[in-house]
């Protein structure tokens, strides 16, 4: 059995408060120029989803004005949004902070 001190378990819990996780959203917005078969094939090729997970996401988008489509660090998702905008789709990262 490891036992720790009260010290030692404060010291853990201060250390992972000031930690605060960030991450990265790739979110698709809304347009009224592109098709469903576009945006669903977009996906599947760009982000490596189903078919079944991009027609759903474009649904998403399509009702709602925005999905997110995939999260990750940003270094990971920036060629993704690139590839994204280069075939016309409105695509973002937002970068999240959760404490």
């Amino acid at each position: 059995m490891i036992k720790f001190s009260v010290d030692e378990l404060l010291e853990t819990l201060v250390a992972e408060k000031e930690a605060p996780t960030i991450y990265s959203q790739l979110i698709v917005l809304n347009d009224d120029f592109n098709t469903f078969d576009w945006v669903i094939q977009s996906l599947m090729e760009v982000c490596s989803h189903t078919y079944e997970q991009s027609e759903q996401l474009s649904l998403i988008v399509h009702f709602k004005g925005k999905a997110c489509v995939m999260t990750d660090g940003f270094d990971a998702l920036k060629p993704m949004k690139d590839a994204l905008t280069e075939r016309g789709i409105s695509a973002v990262i937002e970068t999240l902070v959760k404490d």
